[in-house]
């Protein structure tokens, strides 16, 4: 046995938050003396403060006043409503902990995102959400990591990288809605699947593939679309047009899932009746079009307030081990799959 001395676990801010059970934004607060903390939670605070003997670190603070307070967050394509309501997400927390949001879109281009970065770096940001896009070189992390500036991947993770990170259990959303529809008699399937190549259409090729694993009588098919609404409208005609036609479809996602449910509606057939329709994500829109999208609940909001709760975790504990915080994806069943025709 050694002889060495056990060193004791240093009590984070982080700790006392989860000991309180408040978000590591409000312990900070309570902290800092905001006004914005109600009494109640401030003496909850305090009380978890005192039991674990957590030692406020005045000279750490000093070092985070120099701070620009700001936080970039770069994201691939700001025109489908799922970054929106992340980036969403993301703000609730970043603000609430005093800090202001620099955004960029990358619109799925390396270059620009490179771009981005280096502009970001000239503000002096505090740290960077990053959602790559889908030629990313893992470079951008490494160098991230050499630079000192904290970055957390949210959504899609560089393979061969390392980083904190948060996302989605894609693979077991896609696991669920495939096989809500094998169960239903569905032996022709098609995911129609984004024609970007990165970790998250990986992750739901795999789930989808997961649950077909086995299932006698498939004549299933992967094809691939711009992720528009245009594209999945129009391509809605190839699809029908197979010999023997699916019987079911699932989206990349709901921009995809909502273009072909105008696109399988344009050519007469009903859906939810001649042909099962989900998507991927759960849009407000989702429940807007009629029948109404069955999809696959992401809760982009949590995974942007996860992914900013991870970068500030970052910045108060620049050697902090790498966690990755995963939301679990729900299939919502709705009228687009519900009673339709299937091959059983």
């Amino acid at each position: 046995m050694s002889d060495e001395p056990i060193k004791a676990k240093r009590i984070t801010l982080l700790d006392v938050a989860h000991h309180a059970g408040v978000s590591r934004a409000t312990a900070s607060l309570v902290v800092r003396n905001s006004p914005l903390v109600s009494d109640t939670t401030r003496e909850t605070v305090e009380a978890a403060m005192a039991e674990l003997g957590y030692v406020y670190n005045l000279g750490a603070a000093r070092m985070r006043a120099a701070r620009s307070r700001t936080v970039g967050v770069i994201v691939p394509n700001l025109s489908n409503p799922f970054f929106a309501v992340m980036i969403a997400g993301i703000e609730s927390v970043l603000e609430t902990a005093g800090y202001a949001v620099i955004l960029a879109n990358s619109h799925e281009s390396a270059e620009k995102e490179t771009g981005f970065l280096r502009r970001m770096r000239e503000h002096g940001v505090d740290g960077l959400v990053l959602c790559p896009s889908e030629a990313t070189a893992p470079s951008i992390i490494s160098d991230a990591a050499k630079w000192g500036l904290p970055l957390v991947q949210a959504l899609r993770m560089v393979p061969n990288t390392k980083s904190d990170y948060a996302g989605i259990d894609y693979r077991g959303g896609m696991r669920q809605a495939t096989a809500y529809l094998i169960d239903a008699g569905h032996r022709r399937i098609g995911f129609i699947s984004g024609n970007r190549h990165h970790s998250a259409q990986a992750d739901r090729l795999a789930g989808f593939n997961d649950a077909l694993a086995g299932v006698a009588g498939c004549a299933s098919f992967v094809m691939e679309v711009a992720l528009t609404h245009q594209a999945a409208r129009a391509a809605a005609k190839d699809i029908v047009a197979r010999s023997p036609p699916p019987t079911a479809l699932i989206g990349f996602n709901d921009v995809v899932g909502l273009g072909l449910h105008r696109g399988l509606s344009d050519l007469g057939l009903s859906i939810g009746e001649d042909i099962a329709l989900i998507g991927f994500d759960n849009v407000a829109e989702a429940e807007l079009v009629r029948p109404a999208l069955a999809s696959v609940s992401t809760e982009p909001h949590r995974v942007g307030a996860h992914a900013a709760e991870l970068l500030l975790r970052r910045l108060d504990e620049p050697e902090a081990d790498h966690a990755h915080r995963i939301e679990p994806a729900v299939f919502v069943e709705r009228e687009s799959c519900q009673s339709v025709k299937s091959d059983a």
